[in-house]
């Protein structure tokens, strides 16, 4: 015989599940953005495992923030990951290299927006690009921008490890030396070699 939910678990329940429909993502990948498993936030779900008040808030901040920047046609972490992974795969570095700057220039307009609450969605962790570098510039870069706007960058982004190994993408005019010598620090930090003025937008 399957137990009964109580009132209450059952309205933690529908509050995730309004968080995970706010968000615009599936479950798999709100759960990802959280923090946590598909697994783990299939038993909060389920009513199986009660989740702490501190995740649930988070989870409907972050839900809200994400649905209000796709309503807004603003990127969000997984959306930049997201759009950089689709065109890495297809082997358009140019187009994931945009897709990233586009990102980024999303996040400096909400971390001017200090009404909206928007920031918490590049709280949201972002899977993995599918490369290790893309991966530790899109942390460096979202860390960056936080750091630049006077607040405390996203524990994912900040807890990137720098590359084991130098990275450099291909330039098509710079030869390597030239690379290193106009690398900001913030990036050669972490083992990224990128010049500081191909990080420029119009």
């Amino acid at each position: 015989m399957v137990e009964e939910l109580d009132s209450d678990t059952r309205e933690v329940i529908a509050f995730l599940r309004g968080a995970v429909t706010s968000s615009g993502l599936s479950q798999a990948a709100f759960a990802r953005a959280l923090g946590t498993s598909p697994a783990r936030l299939s038993t909060y779900l389920s009513g199986q495992t009660r989740p702490s008040a501190h995740f649930v808030f988070r989870a409907r901040r972050i839900g809200e923030a994400l649905g209000a920047a796709a309503g807004r046609g603003l990127m969000s972490a997984p959306a930049t990951a997201a759009a950089m992974r689709t065109q890495q795969r297809g082997g358009e570095a140019d187009w994931t290299w945009r897709m990233l700057l586009q990102g980024r220039d999303d996040l400096a307009v909400i971390l001017r927006d200090e009404d909206a609450g928007l920031a918490a969605a590049w709280e949201a962790e972002p899977a993995s690009i599918g490369a290790a570098g893309w991966d530790a510039l899109l942390a460096a870069l979202v860390t960056h921008e936080f750091e630049q706007a006077g607040r405390p960058a996203p524990i994912w982004a900040t807890t990137v490890a720098a590359l084991p190994e130098p990275w450099m993408p291909e330039h098509p005019f710079l030869d390597p030396d030239r690379v290193r010598a106009q690398t900001p620090d913030w990036l050669s930090a972490r083992n990224i070699f990128v010049p500081a003025r191909d990080l420029v937008t119009a």
